[in-house]
């Protein structure tokens, strides 16, 4: 979340997409009543009708898989909006704080030109060489003046700037284009045009509220910079009510994230080492963005602090100059190789991942193509399962149809507490990161995992020590003291925020971090959040802030340094007056800031033109990228057809991303056998893969099974009725689910013809007090272009009354 979920409440309009947060968020969707209370409008995009649409003043319904046609249908309207009415919109916010203006290499092409691909494609049209499906981008690159600073046109009539090319882009997307792809209504499609792009005023708001509905996708992280450009141009990043804000299906997602859960990042989202960092001078030379512009804040160039700290608070003592920090203790992963969830199961099923240690997850039910990642357990030779219950992962070798004794993977499961059960923090969406304590002792041996990884970290210490083996001292040189019975979850937690190690006393904020060695931070991120002065994460003032608009300062802790809203700079005009004096997120006043903490202290632009700094200053240009050429498929949001779709692109000849992961071709399904979209979602009563609500007698009854939704259309082609059993089958398996025939639903009119979709929700499996087929079974083994993220949302199936 830019923002955070008090905030949701100071919104004008509310754009709920890929979300439900009526269901999946309840408690939270308090914030956005309140908003509705105070005028605030609701708009729920949906290919459901679900609850949130029916709270919602404007419902809209898409076909799962086209967000980027739908929002750039959005972009193209406010975008000729701004050349009829350009006094309706902000006009500063666009040419000055974000890239608009900047000029691209003039030999750059877009899909209008070149049939749905960017200049730079090694391949060709619908490119199945997995080496080719790839860009060169040295044409999305910014011009640069001779002291290597982007070239502007602030007047934005310069061809080769952003804002014309975003123009030309989206002309393509006129409100007949979205409605034929999308399945949206044009004029409902224009009036959620309308309301949103009411939000571009000066001191108005809106904000996107966005989860796994959108991400879940070949193209999810296009997804979201749609979302990006949409509220640059309307001036909603930074203030009160705006943003761009994720909705976690858990607590701790958050956290999770900040924490390097992922594969291609360390703590606090520093780049994770390669096999060509052959020292820590040569990671950071790569991993440092550099900007010319003094104007640029370009935090990123501290990632020398920050490294050099996390190396310290890894290995302590052992972490010096002479050795670089212990940087070459790290692992490293190969330069272009892909370690995501797919890419490991897939590993595990060729026999080259030969152990697996599972927390807190359930890949058997809630991993993409569940069969597949159900026999690669198989093949392993040992699997760790710290879980509350057993689970289908820990108990795979039990599943229907198979022979236990044909299965020689050793497992291990280590029953764990529950959240309640233990003291420690979470980080919500809004990155405020709350403590939390022990509610209830856990049933018999269950420990929490903070001992179980403390356990096991000093065990194999103490072996490497005696019997060595390859990389030995990346795990005996390691600085582990958290106490010798149960680890101290405060002693973590200290040592997550960071010290001085010349006076040993914690640091008051990531400030203080430096490179040379004399301070340590476990997350410079969380650097100020465990201080001399306390446990911030523990506070619970309930002080509302300078200009009451839910802030909240001194309520538990937000990173970085308890800023509520990030980007609070573009929240202002060049003086420092907020946009919206109704709900000021900062202000300048007389000669310093007041309200929220600041995207940095420096005055503002106008108040002083030399030691000012441009507001979004985690970009090394400072400025936010309506156009990025960083992403793999392109500098500008382009519509592609899921992998599995029921129809041809009518953008283009390209049908799918030109750069998404495909590991398994000979699975894609196709429409003429299997004719319905799928998408998978949740369910208030259920939570996750299940592991812990299915074991629940209340919950079981207030849901006991899990079903497929569809419409009435759909169920009257197949003669099926309401609570019939009823098989959906795609390209890699099938479930057997009860039929919820619903008006939810309803069929899409796509060229010409009725195009239907169905729901089918994945809590369960074989294991727990209720029993039942997993929803991924169903979903393929293809993933993002930029995260890899499994397409859950968007797939083919067919179905038949069991």
């Amino acid at each position: 979340m830019t923002n955070h979920w008090n905030d949701i409440a100071n919104s004008n309009c509310i754009m709920a997409i890929g979300s439900n947060p009526a269901e999946n968020h309840p408690a939270a969707f308090g914030h956005i009543t309140e908003a509705k209370e105070r005028g605030a409008k609701l708009i729920s995009i949906d290919p459901r009708f679900t609850r949130t649409s029916a709270k919602a003043d404007i419902y809209c319904p898409l076909r799962s898989g086209t967000d980027i046609a739908f929002i750039n249908g959005m972009i193209k309207y406010v975008l000729d909006d701004i050349e009829r009415n350009p006094g309706h919109y902000n006009m500063t916010y666009i040419t000055e704080y974000t890239n608009a203006s900047f000029l691209i290499h003039p030999d750059y092409r877009g899909p209008a030109e070149l049939e749905g691909l960017f200049s730079g494609y090694a391949g060709s049209h619908n490119e199945t060489d997995a080496g080719k499906r790839k860009y060169d981008k040295s044409s999305w690159q910014f011009q640069q003046d001779d002291g290597g600073i982007p070239k502007r046109d602030k007047t934005l009539k310069n061809p080769d700037c952003v804002f014309q090319l975003a123009k030309r882009h989206v002309a393509r997307y006129t409100p007949e284009m979205v409605s034929q792809i999308t399945g949206a209504p044009v004029d409902t499609f224009l009036s959620v045009c309308q309301h949103f792009a009411a939000t571009g005023g000066v001191g108005k708001s809106g904000t996107i509220l966005y989860a796994m509905g959108t991400t879940q996708h070949t193209y999810g992280a296009q997804n979201i910079r749609s979302y990006c450009i949409l509220q640059l141009l309307l001036g909603n990043i930074g203030v009160a009510g705006g943003g761009i804000n994720a909705m976690r299906g858990e607590s701790n997602v958050q956290g999770s994230t900040d924490h390097c859960l992922l594969f291609h990042i360390l703590p606090g989202y520093l780049k994770v080492p390669v096999d060509s960092d052959t020292s820590l001078e040569t990671y950071m030379k790569r991993a440092t963005p550099t900007s010319s512009d003094p104007l640029s804040a370009n935090w990123w160039q501290h990632t020398p602090k920050y490294i050099t700290s996390l190396l310290k608070a890894w290995y302590g003592n052992a972490a010096t100059r002479a050795n670089d920090f212990g940087f070459h203790y790290l692992p490293k992963i190969e330069s272009g190789k892909n370690y995501s969830h797919i890419s490991l199961f897939e590993a595990m099923y060729s026999g080259i991942i030969k152990g697996l240690m599972c927390w807190g997850q359930n890949p058997a039910v809630g991993g993409p193509n569940a069969n597949l990642e159900r026999l690669a357990m198989d093949r392993l030779d040992w699997m760790v399962v710290a879980d509350i219950w057993h689970t289908e992962t820990a108990s795979f070798w039990k599943r229907p149809g198979v022979n236990p004794a044909d299965i020689k993977t050793e497992v291990f499961l280590l029953p764990a507490l529950n959240s309640f059960e233990k003291e420690g923090s979470i980080t919500n969406s809004g990155r405020w990161m709350q403590w939390r304590y022990a509610a209830a002792d856990g049933p018999g041996d269950a420990m929490d995992d903070l001992w179980m990884i403390d356990r096991i970290t000093r065990t194999l210490k103490e072996l490497y020590s005696k019997e060595g083996g390859p990389g030995a001292d990346s795990i005996t040189k390691l600085h582990w003291n958290y106490g010798t019975d149960h680890p101290d979850v405060h002693a973590v937690a200290r040592e997550i925020n960071g010290y001085d190690l010349t006076t040993g006393k914690l640091l008051p904020s990531f400030g203080k971090l430096k490179d040379d060695g004399t301070t340590s931070s476990g997350n410079w991120l969380y650097c100020a959040s465990y201080t001399e002065e306390g446990n911030m994460a523990a506070r619970r003032d309930l002080t509302p802030g300078d200009y009451n608009i839910g802030m909240y300062p001194r309520f538990a802790w937000c990173w970085p340094v308890n800023r509520r809203i990030i980007y609070n700079r573009a929240s202002v005009d060049l003086f420092g007056e907020p946009w919206d004096k109704e709900h000021p997120v900062i202000w300048w006043k007389g000669d310093k800031w007041t309200g929220d903490v600041p995207d940095g202290g420096w005055p503002p632009m106008a108040v002083d033109p030399e030691k000012t700094k441009y507001p979004f200053i985690m970009k090394p240009d400072g400025f936010a990228n309506m156009f990025g050429p960083g992403m793999a498929e392109g500098p500008l949001p382009e519509h592609y057809e899921p992998w599995e779709s029921p129809v041809q692109n009518l953008m283009s000849r390209q049908q799918n991303n030109p750069a998404f992961k495909i590991w398994r071709p000979d699975e894609q399904g196709t429409p003429d056998e299997y004719p319905v979209v799928c998408c998978t979602y949740r369910v208030c009563e259920h939570w996750q893969g299940g592991q812990m609500t299915r074991n629940m007698p209340w919950v079981i009854e207030a849901m006991p099974e899990p079903f497929v939704e569809m419409s009435e259309e759909l169920a009257a082609e197949h003669g099926i009725a309401n609570g019939d059993r009823v098989i959906v089958a795609s390209k890699r398996g099938q479930v057997n689910m009860v039929a919820v025939v619903t008006k939810r639903f309803k069929p899409f009119q796509m060229n010409g013809h009725n195009v239907h979709q169905v729901g089918v929700v994945w809590h369960w499996g074989y294991i727990g007090l209720s029993t039942g087929d997993s929803a991924n079974m169903l979903t393929p083994h293809v993933g993002d272009a930029n995260t890899m993220i499994p397409e859950y949302k968007a797939f083919l199936v067919k179905i038949r009354k069991a």
